[in-house]
């Protein structure tokens, strides 16, 4: 055992996707209980009125229950250690990556995500496909943060071994012999 104490982890941030995603569905709400509010009664049947309702609730849970069950499925945590990225409502995926591992932090934005100062953070790992924390708030300041984090934990193994084979070989080895 190791005489050093170990720092525990703590939590940095808790994020999900800008809130923004929810405008157009709260949109959808809003028309479908005002169109609701309007048609339901109108009708001289009974079976209409109660065929308004029931559209009215498939809308509301297509258009409005279904994308806000989406955006509270997604959270990404960093901590002091790692970053943890957990999906799904019904099907949970978690996803994790150390710091002392290294990685590069891309920030990308449109239009859209420039103006609300959010975007979709990059993280390469060296793996086929990049880890995508999509659509954050202040996605500028969770680089940075991840920048700094990744440079507190640097493990002093990991950092020796790529000045090792980062050096430049040595040319005038004879017979295995420098």
């Amino acid at each position: 055992m190791s005489t050093e104490s170990r720092v525990p982890e703590a939590v940095v941030a808790r994020l999900r996707p800008h809130g923004r995603a929810l405008f157009w569905p709260s949109l959808a709400l809003i028309l479908i209980l005002g169109a609701t509010g309007y048609f339901y009664g109108t009708f001289d049947e009974p079976w209409q009125n109660i065929a308004v309702l029931a559209g009215a609730l498939l809308l509301g849970i297509l258009l409005w229950l279904l994308p806000l069950l989406h955006w509270l499925g997604r959270h990404y945590t960093i901590t002091t250690r790692r970053i943890v990225l957990r999906s799904g409502f019904f099907v949970r995926m978690r996803q994790e990556l150390l710091h002392s591992r290294g990685y590069d932090v891309t920030v990308r934005k449109n239009a859209m995500q420039a103006i609300f100062r959010s975007g979709d953070v990059l993280i390469n790992t060296g793996l086929d496909n990049p880890i995508v924390l999509r659509d954050v708030p202040a996605a500028n300041l969770v680089q940075a943060a991840l920048h700094d984090l990744m440079e507190h934990s640097q493990n002093p193994v990991a950092a020796r071994r790529q000045q090792e084979q980062s050096a430049a070989p040595d040319e005038t080895t004879a017979w295995g012999v420098r």
